[in-house]
């Protein structure tokens, strides 16, 4: 497959968010596998409806939830064959040969869209599926290191509050996941795997391969496990489930790939799912061509149906380095065909990514800034974590038991994903939406850097959305700064030209504060040039912090250092804060002294 470069947007497979740089040890190769099935496991490969034709496409049928049997036969009396249904969302997978199927059927009662999901012919392997090759493994001599990924996000801090619950269920939806990887195998749930290639499962053993190395790199960021060898997963106690959607040869994720895949995710228990890929052929689809916008639907109702049992849906914001709330031109699209140019709105979406309720991922560099082909755009992305950039990339498995370096926001999805996994883990009845709303609480906040394209506010832009992801702090852990210290959590509102107050009682330190007292500040307000910050020492002392100015600037995240050095340590400190202008409200959402 080809891999997307991050000066723009061309790639052959799988998608935007392909890896931008690869370092391997080499890669499986896709060839017919005849192994049977293992024992106790039912062998499933998608039943042929017709015989395959040259010139075949295939389509989505959408009707109302429940009512696809209606018009079921109409698919074959206008020339087509139903290759797979899924009544529950109301979205049939069609195959027609014919030129006139899609508007024969948008005629048909009960029908409400019908789109092309190709330009190009669906492939004879989707009526007799090969099996991806199950490669023979190496074994390493490497051991685990704190690699710059997981320090950076500090799942290794979040592994002595918990690695993961194995009864957590996480789904990788990709290219395919190699299962006997020695950093693999410990977690890898097969009963739950399959592929999804042309949209209908093929539950046959090894059927969820890898036919690249990229879904096994995502795997091994997730959950590789615990066990001394390689690499470590940011969930390394969940299990892992292959739902492979790459088609094999041209590597590419069709809509009904992606609906068969969030279909399976919802009925199958999974808690979280990765998606580091976008709905090929279309770069976005657009709600005024009849055909994306059956595209837009149908995955939209599959992604809905995962999240209604219970299923987090993370996805990969794309590598091209675009402003995804200010959408222009595309020149990439169709990508099994002739690519076009056209004009774009922002009604334009990259899907899944940009459906509601799926936590869309930039990429940050080592350091956390951000890489310099993620896409970005304020009120689109969600939350930051580490893809790489340049030489400094994100080291994980690949198949035959090899390890190698990836970039990319593929790369920073699952970062994200396995938090939410251990969130899932500490939090077994959460639902996706407490997950989703724990990921943005718990990210750290991340100001534009002196950049145009950054727009938003310190607690929510369009470089990192929320904040970088923390795994510490998403599943309850802290570690203190050095110093004895304390810390106010309890959120005080602040409205218009009122004085409010938050105490934090110190206890235990001798003598007196010091010289250096670090008081950290976190407060939400629109117009932080109405506010006066006070720190009241315990005799009445008051230390000014910030006083009137910044304007029309959003929030006070700063910590601020005084020479407190007078003031006796033990007593009720509080951080005081005035209001002195009407409009513009906020509140103190924490703040906190540090005593060195």
């Amino acid at each position: 497959m080809a891999l997307a470069g991050p000066g723009g947007f061309a790639h052959a497979a799988p998608s935007d968010t392909a890896p931008v740089a690869v370092t391997s040890a080499g890669a499986t190769t896709v060839t017919t596998n005849t192994a049977a099935p293992a024992a106790g496991r039912t062998a499933a490969k998608p039943a042929a409806q017709t015989a395959w034709a040259a010139g075949t496409r295939a389509y989505l049928v959408i009707t109302a939830p429940g009512g696809t049997s209606a018009v079921s036969s109409a698919v074959a009396s206008n020339g087509g064959s139903v290759f797979a249904t899924y009544d529950a969302i109301g979205v049939i997978v069609a195959h027609s040969t014919s030129g006139s199927f899609a508007g024969s059927m948008r005629t048909v009662s009960g029908v409400q869209q019908v789109g092309a999901t190709r330009t190009s012919d669906v492939p004879a392997d989707a009526y007799d599926p090969a099996l991806p090759a199950n490669p023979a493994q190496s074994t390493t001599t490497l051991t685990e290191s704190n690699r710059w990924d997981m320090t950076q996000i500090k799942a290794d801090q979040a592994w002595a509050v918990t690695t993961g619950s194995a009864s957590v269920k996480v789904g990788v939806l990709d290219t395919g996941v190699d299962d006997q990887h020695q950093d693999i195998a410990p977690n890898f749930n097969a009963a739950d795997s399959a592929s999804c290639a042309y949209g209908k499962a093929d539950t046959r053993t090894g059927a969820w391969r890898d036919i690249g190395t990229h879904g096994t790199h995502v795997a091994g960021t997730i959950a590789a496990a615990k066990n001394g060898k390689g690499v470590v997963g940011v969930a390394p106690g969940v299990k892992i489930s292959s739902v492979r959607i790459a088609e094999p040869n041209s590597s590419l994720f069709f809509a009904e790939n992606t609906i068969c895949g969030f279909m399976w995710a919802g009925d199958h228990g999974f808690k979280v799912t990765n998606n580091s890929y976008y709905t090929d052929p279309w770069q976005f689809n657009c709600p005024d061509n009849v055909d994306q916008a059956a595209i837009i639907e149908g995955v939209r109702r599959a992604q809905e149906y995962a999240e209604g049992k219970g299923s987090l849906q993370v996805a990969a914001a794309g590598n091209s380095n675009y402003d995804l709330a200010n959408k222009t031109t595309d020149s990439e699209s169709p990508n099994d065909s002739t690519p076009v140019t056209r004009t774009l709105t922002n009604a334009c979406i990259d899907i899944p990514t940009e459906l509601p309720g799926v936590v869309t991922v930039a990429a940050q560099a080592s350091g956390g800034a951000k890489a310099s082909y993620s896409n970005f755009g304020n009120g689109v992305i969600d939350i930051a974590a580490p893809g790489g950039d340049g030489s400094t990339q994100v080291y994980s498995t690949l198949p035959g038991g090899k390890y190698g370096s990836k970039s990319g926001t593929s790369m920073a999805s699952p970062h994200v994903a396995g938090v939410a996994a251990l969130i899932a883990s500490v939090n077994p009845t959460f639902t996706p939406a407490q997950i989703r709303d724990q990921l943005a609480a718990q990210a750290t906040d991340r100001a534009c850097p002196s950049d145009s394209r950054c727009t938003g506010t310190t607690a929510k832009n369009g470089f990192f959305g929320e904040g970088a992801v923390d795994a510490l702090k998403a599943v309850g852990g802290f570690t203190p700064p050095p110093g004895t210290y304390f810390e106010n959590l309890t959120d005080v509102a602040i409205y218009d030209n009122t004085t409010v107050e938050s105490p934090i009682t110190v206890s235990g330190v001798a003598g007196n504060a010091p010289a250096d007292l670090k008081v950290g500040v976190d407060i939400k307000h629109t117009y932080i040039g109405d506010l006066k910050v006070d720190l009241v020492a315990p005799d009445g002392t008051v230390y000014t912090l910030h006083n009137r100015s910044g304007g029309s600037t959003d929030d006070i995240v700063q910590t601020y250092t005084i020479d407190a050095s007078s003031e006796v340590a033990n007593g009720t400190w509080k951080l005081r804060v005035n209001d002195n202008a009407r409009r513009d409200t906020g509140r103190i959402d924490a703040w906190n002294l540090t005593f060195s």
